[in-house]
């Protein structure tokens, strides 16, 4: 290894070979130290001073205290992970044609039980600033999903479910079965789940061979080969394939919609395996979305005690600078991935404001989007338009509590679940090319379109959920223009449609969870 750097560095590592010529530890661990050294170059000059006055024992002593402290800094996530500590428990897992020795780590996660791994050989694979998002993704996961199977068995744990999630650890299903079922795990099935089908993974063939699949036996059309890129395996099919059960998280759409519209090729292997297909809408996490419970909220309010949303709106709008009146605050609230219609958004809040409303924007920091946003907002000139391009967490909590209607692009958002959240909030979800209803059709047709009805939609064919039942019978058919009417005009009735839905559950710990506890007691029973 070299590693061009300051002196520090280059006397920890001279050190470190002298206490492996000593034996007072082996080449396994000195490779691991010295690999904590080159990824925390920033901090450990802070954590090493002065060492040539230290003994060896006192010196490894500390190098292996910084190494767990960094472990812990990697996995904790604000304090979320209770009692984390490590084990005296290791065990070798397979990788790349040789085993590899893993050190186990147990901890407390939301009053669950939970076990996490760390690879003494691969420690670089883990010690990201990201979870994911890098070239080395499929070894990284493939790592992880080899050395959980491993762990298992030489734990002699026997689940009833191994729940895989997403592409990361799809690559489990083929391990399970074609390695692992007969070691211990005959009574073991496995349960893959989805939150949408566009991230895939598709990879080289020989690469399976890293964890120790045969390569030749799963680039098949009938397993992991790629439906259109022959040459290709594709991780996700793999997990699909080999799951006894696959439960598709596309919030409220039906089977026949993500069959033929939203497979991203993978059409022909969801047909064939539709029977062991269910759908979940999605929903967010309670203990966090909810204005009763709410600690970043000035007053905290239910469908019962609605009053503290009014404390939360006088709130935002000094927040924003709102100095006047208005008869309602809108807001939209987009992520990266939205599918923004920037369009149809400009011509909503133009209604917005010809009606007295404020509006507030929220959205990440986008260059090319907040160019466009920002230039629209001077544009227009109007003190009653304010756009963020800030993802404050508090800020996000406020502008759902403190605004009267969402704007959405659509009424499916998997990413931040706006309209989940903004009827749990008691902002009324509107689509917003609904709020183009009282312009006349020659402006649509010098936009581009030919009609009303040609405009992107937000409508999507739906699922027999309770979440879509409601949006239906609720708001897909409500224009921004009646929404603001009704405010205006019939605020009673106004109030018990937003009261209505905040005493909805459309948690985690409802229609989702329901569907998925089906699925464990289905599968268990195979």
């Amino acid at each position: 290894m070299f590693v061009k750097g300051p002196g520090t560095l280059w006397e920890l590592f001279l050190r470190i070979d002298t206490m492996v010529l000593s034996g007072m530890i082996n080449s396994e661990e000195a490779t691991h130290l010295r690999k904590v050294i080159v990824n925390s170059q920033i901090s450990i000059h802070d954590a090493f001073h002065e060492i040539q006055h230290k003994k060896d024992i006192e010196l490894l002593s500390e190098l292996h205290h910084f190494s767990e402290k960094i472990t812990r800094y990697t996995v904790a996530d604000n304090g979320a992970l209770q009692e984390f500590r490590k084990t005296e428990f290791e065990f070798n897992s397979y990788f790349g044609g040789c085993w590899h020795k893993n050190r186990v780590w147990t901890g407390v996660l939301y009053g669950i039980g939970v076990t996490l791994v760390e690879p003494l050989n691969y420690a670089t694979f883990f010690n990201r600033n990201n979870i994911y998002g890098y070239p080395d993704d499929f070894e990284r996961f493939t790592y992880f999903s080899r050395a959980s199977m491993d762990y298992l068995v030489k734990t002699g744990k026997q689940p009833d479910v191994l729940h895989i999630h997403n592409w990361e650890t799809a690559i489990i299903g083929p391990l399970f079965w074609d390695i692992f079922v007969h070691q211990g795990l005959a009574g073991t099935r496995v349960l893959c789940t989805c939150h949408d089908l566009t991230s895939q993974c598709l990879e080289q063939p020989e690469k399976l061979a890293l964890s120790g699949l045969n390569p030749s036996q799963l680039h098949r059309p009938d397993r992991m080969q790629d439906n259109d890129k022959a040459d290709l395996i594709n991780v996700l099919k793999g997990g699909i394939v080999y799951s006894n059960k696959v439960v598709l998280m596309p919030s409220f759409l039906s089977k026949d919609k993500i069959f033929h519209s939203l497979s991203h090729g993978l059409e022909p292997t969801l047909a064939i395996h539709k029977e062991k297909m269910l759908i979940a809408p999605y929903g967010y996490d309670s203990a966090v979305w909810d204005p009763s419970l709410d600690k970043f909220l000035p007053a905290k309010y239910s469908a019962d005690t609605i009053e503290g949303k009014a404390t939360c709106k006088d709130a935002l709008k000094h927040h924003l600078g709102f100095q006047q009146p208005s008869s309602a605050v809108v807001g939209c609230i987009y992520s990266g991935s939205s599918d923004f219609d920037l369009l149809s958004l400009k011509l909503a809040i133009m209604h917005c404001l010809r009606r007295s409303c404020q509006c507030v924007l929220l959205g990440p920091k986008l260059p090319a989007l907040n160019t466009i946003l920002q230039a629209f907002q001077d544009e227009s000139m109007d003190e009653d338009v304010k756009f963020i391009a800030d993802y404050d967490e508090s800020l996000l909590h406020l502008v759902l509590a403190g605004t009267d209607i969402m704007l959405c692009c659509t009424f499916h958002d998997p990413v931040l679940q706006i309209p989940l959240k903004a009827v749990k909030y008691g902002s009324a979800p509107i689509l917003m090319d609904s709020g183009i209803d009282e312009l006349r059709k020659s402006e649509w047709h010098e936009v581009g379109y030919g009609s009303r009805d040609d405009r992107p939609s937000g409508l999507h064919e739906f699922a027999s959920a309770s979440f879509s039942q409601y949006i239906l019978s609720t708001y897909a058919n409500m224009t921004l223009s009646q929404a603001l009417d009704e405010i205006l005009n019939e605020p009673s009735k106004w109030s018990r449609r937003i009261r209505e839905g905040m005493s909805r559950d459309f948690s985690w710990d409802a229609e989702c969870c329901d569907i998925h506890c089906a699925a464990y007691t289905s599968i268990k029973n195979l």
